[in-house]
Formats: C-alpha cells, structure tokens, sequence
C-alpha cells in the first residue's frame, strides 16, 4: 500500500512539473548549433577579406578569390528577393536578403552620394546584391531601398544609401562570417547603419511619459499585445499575412536576457508557420512597423487591438484589463 501510495506520489509531482514547463505552449527545445555564428571574422591580407579560416593562411591573392575569381565572376548573381530582419545573439537586428543570407556595407564606400568602391576581385569575394527586384519585407523601410549604378553599368541595391553585398564564406541562412572582416566590412542593420548590438537587454522596461512603464526590445522599440491574440491554455497569434508585415513578430529571448519583466509565461512559442515567437505571461508580442525610433509609441491603441505591454503583459489603456 506505501509503495503504491509513493508512486502515486511521484507521477502527480512529475506531471505539475510537466505542466509547468509546457505553460502556454513553451517549446521545450534548444537553439541548433548552427544559429552560434562566427562572428568577427579574422582578416587577412588587403581589404576585402581572405575567405580562409582564422587559423588557416592560405595562398590567396588578397582580396578572398583563392584563385577561384574565373568561375565566381562567371556565376550570375542571385537576386535580392524580399529582404527580412534577422536577429542575431551577436549583432541585434541584422539584414537578410530572400535567402536569408546577410548583407554587408564597405567602408570605403560612400552614402552619400552611393557610390561602391568594391570591384574586380574585391567584387568576386563580396557580390553586389542586384537592385532589380528588391523588395522590402517586415520591419523595414522601404523608403531606404534605393540603386547606385556601378563601373558595369549593373545597378546595385542600396540601404539607406550603403551598396549592398554578400561574402562568399556566408553559405546558410544566418551566417556573419564576413562580420568585421579587414576592418571595413560590416552587417548591415535594417537602417542602413552597421548592426550593432545595443546595450540594452533582450526585454527590458521603459518608463514612457505618457504610457508609464512599458516593455521594450533590445533595441529599445516599443512592444505590443493584439487584443485578437490568446494566451491560455496555450499562445496562439492571430496576426498573420499583410498583419505581420505591419506587426512583426518579436523572436525568443532568453529569461536570463530581460530586465524588470514578469518572469512567469515570459517564454517562446512556435506559430504555424513554424517560426518561433516571444510572449510576455504567455501573450504573443510583437513591435510596430510605424515606430521609426526608439521609444515611439505610434501602435498604441491602433484599430483598437493593439496595444503597449505592461510588464506584467497587460495592455496599456485597454478596456476590460
């Protein structure tokens, strides 16, 4: 009858803690090895960067070709595709084209006028992004999607006056490899400016004039709640398509990467289209394409469903919470 009585015991503990760690459709999975990015790559001879490993000198010609300069220039260059905001554990919110391979800015290039000093074989290590059809995606101003024409007469993409490239070391989706490189090439931020990862923690809480305490990202923009959304029993988002290009998703934070928030339901959850999304006791969060700045507050109370998060993860303002 003890023995019964204990094992009984021990089920009804392991199943309160089953249910605790799967509150609100947590995903109880860890980040693959390959989001661990190289980031700050080591330079080699010249500018442009040795496509070779940190530890490894090889034979190059300065610029990264590896002698392969015939067969990359012969390779037609993929196209942008639609650009997307990526957020890297290294460099905050990073630039991707359609593949989402990051893009890169030279600093011996210019803004203002654009104009790209990368040719030859700086060009074979370091494509041009094609302006052709480039588009902007979630969270990004298109306004800052522009063209410069090159030597070639090719038109380049250009974000917020900065030509665009790829690195040739960058082979999967999310690789920074050319981070740094020759101390001129840097990943490119939503803005055009070089990503760099504030000070601020993943989550965080602003005190707003007129809103009071609010819950910003590491970037310090403001984050929302959709009334439509649910939280128990489990998160589910309600905001997708043409609303999640206005609203983007914020991604998973870790607990450890926040400040001043509610811990409990502060956790991931994976939306149907398989990308993984932050909440806030356990309510879906997202930031707002309108806000330019840090610290705007142009999403609050738009359509009457959207709303500023409290720390705690009420709406700001909302009737009925």
């Amino acid at each position: 009858m003890n023995t019964s009585w204990r094992t009984a015991s021990l089920v009804a503990t392991a199943a309160s803690v089953l249910a605790l760690t799967t509150a609100c459709g947590q995903d109880n999975t860890t980040t693959p090895a390959s989001a661990a990015q190289n980031v700050g790559a080591t330079a080699a001879a010249g500018d442009y960067g040795n496509p070779g490993t940190a530890t490894t000198t090889g034979a190059g010609n300065g610029y990264g070709a590896d002698g392969s300069k015939g067969s990359a220039s012969a390779t037609p260059a993929a196209p942008a595709g639609k650009l997307s905001v990526a957020a890297n554990p290294d460099l905050g919110n990073v630039l991707t084209d359609g593949s989402g391979l990051t893009l890169y800015r030279f600093d011996k290039d210019t803004a203002n006028p654009p104009k790209s000093n990368c040719a030859g074989d700086c060009a074979t290590t370091w494509p041009p992004v094609p302006a052709d059809d480039a588009t902007a995606g979630a969270g990004i101003d298109k306004a800052l999607l522009g063209e410069v024409t090159r030597a070639d007469g090719s038109k380049q993409l250009t974000i917020g006056g900065w030509p665009a490239y790829r690195y040739v070391k960058d082979v999967n989706a999310g690789d920074v490899n050319g981070q740094g490189v020759g101390g001129k090439w840097f990943a490119l931020a939503p803005t055009g400016k070089k990503a760099k990862l504030s000070d601020l923690p993943g989550l965080s809480v602003h005190k707003d004039p007129k809103l009071g305490d609010i819950v910003v990202d590491r970037n310090g923009m403001t984050v929302y709640r959709f009334m439509k959304d649910q939280a128990w029993p489990k998160s589910v988002s309600n905001c997708a398509g043409a609303c999640l290009e206005k609203w983007p998703a914020v991604g998973p934070v870790g607990a450890d990467d926040t400040k001043g928030v509610k811990k409990k339901g502060l956790m991931p959850f994976t939306r149907p289209d398989g990308v993984k999304q932050m909440t806030v006791n356990c309510w879906p969060i997202y930031t707002f394409s309108g806000d330019k700045a840090p610290g705007d507050t142009n999403g609050q109370g738009v359509g009457g469903t959207w709303y500023a998060v409290t720390p705690d993860g009420k709406p700001v303002g909302a009737s009925g919470e």
